[in-house]
């Protein structure tokens, strides 16, 4: 039977009434920086000296998102490299010093300024050289590869990592960054043993599962030659006994969706409306935690309809933007076709001197998405919780 005008459009605000975003914020890019190596060397920049070449947070960039921004979610990246040594492998076995850096920076975030925090390992699914990612490196869990770490140490660095943060209920735990051109099959049998892991140290905060394709929302329901199934008929089967488990989506804007470009190309309601309808079919839910644009007038609305869309579409529950960090400069992070534009990171500059994306995409078309009222309190879940201003 078909709704009539009247009673579709009463649907459809109903739909649009229960929609809500708990956790919004920005993705803290820094701690994967200072391992690229132009020859591929394997080490390259391991373990690195933490301030110099690589950094979590500025915690004064954390005050302003905090106190002014009224944010309440930060994703912050790091190595698995650097948080398991190469010297180690990769299982329970953690650098302390490192570990105690990137702890300082989740307790600051969480404990201090009383926001949440996306424990980010930035590897795309490989381990043992970061040094041309997200290229180089071999694929965890791989059986073809002798010098791969395995599914089992993949649940190991799990199930350590969880531990440790057991008892913090402002973490969110992201399994993995953006696993691409591996089979999918694998994917999910790495994002099955991590959540097993996690759930066997008693820790019940919220995990969010990437798919393969770069974990990318409009590539979710496809499946590619030599990589197939789909993620969507792949993650449909995990299982999280606690049921707080979201799915972790990318989603950029430009013609091939890669975050490089500075034209818009490719609208968000149009491409994640299959990966929205597999959500709502099968009443799961989501996070988008990298998206960008560039801060030229063309990609404005692009950038609004995304946001917009997530707030209308009850099968999102937060996201982060494409990004702050300590270390980025006058350098952009995504959008800008290598042109110096600055990043999120308040007080960024361009390359010539002129405000840098904060200001010019932050400040004048994110900020008013921010949702006046977030969670504040509680053990991070995919139901979210209390909604309050900030405290």
């Amino acid at each position: 039977m078909l709704f009539s005008n009247t009673l579709a459009a009463a649907a459809l605000l109903a739909v649009k009434a229960s929609a809500t975003i708990f956790y919004a914020g920005v993705a803290e890019s820094g701690g994967e920086f200072g391992v690229y190596s132009a020859t591929a060397q394997q080490g390259y920049g391991l373990p690195g000296v933490f301030g110099q070449d690589y950094s979590f947070i500025d915690k004064k960039g954390i005050d302003v998102y905090v106190d002014k921004n009224k944010v309440n979610l930060f994703r912050v990246a790091f190595l698995l490299e650097r948080m398991c040594p190469l010297s180690y492998g990769l299982g329970s076995k953690f650098n302390e010093t490192h570990f105690n850096y990137y702890a300082d920076a989740v307790n600051y975030i969480t404990k201090t300024k009383g926001a949440y925090c996306i424990l980010d390992p930035h590897s795309y699914m490989r381990y043992n050289n970061p040094s041309q990612q997200p290229m180089t490196g071999s694929i965890i869990g791989d059986t073809k590869d002798v010098t791969a770490a395995t599914t089992a140490q993949f649940g190991a660095f799990w199930k350590e990592l969880a531990k440790r943060f057991a008892g913090n209920e402002k973490v969110i735990f992201s399994i993995m960054n953006e696993p691409h051109d591996m089979e999918t099959n694998l994917v999910l049998a790495n994002n099955q043993a991590a959540i097993d892991a996690i759930r066997s140290t008693g820790a019940k905060q919220l995990i969010i599962a990437p798919g393969n394709s770069w974990s990318g929302g409009h590539a979710w329901t496809q499946s590619y030659t030599g990589y197939s199934p789909s993620s969507a008929d792949a993650m449909v089967h995990l299982k999280d006994p606690l049921n707080n488990t979201a799915l972790d989506i990318h989603e950029y804007l430009d013609v091939d969706y890669s975050g490089g470009h500075s034209l818009c190309a490719s609208p968000a309601p149009e491409n994640l409306k299959d990966l929205t309808a597999w959500l709502k079919a099968n009443k799961l839910k989501a996070m988008i935690t990298e998206f960008g644009a560039s801060n030229g007038t063309q990609c404005e609305s692009y950038l609004t309809g995304m946001l917009q869309y997530m707030a209308d579409n009850e099968e999102y529950i937060g996201w982060t933007a494409w990004a702050a960090g300590p270390f980025w400069g006058t350098y952009s992070p995504c959008c800008t076709d290598s042109q110096q534009w600055g990043s999120l990171e308040p007080g960024s500059k361009a390359g010539d001197g002129s405000p840098g994306m904060y200001e010019t995409v932050w400040l004048k078309t994110i900020q008013k998405f921010v949702p006046k009222k977030l969670v504040w309190k509680g053990t991070s879940s995919v139901k979210g919780g209390p909604l309050s201003k900030r405290p």
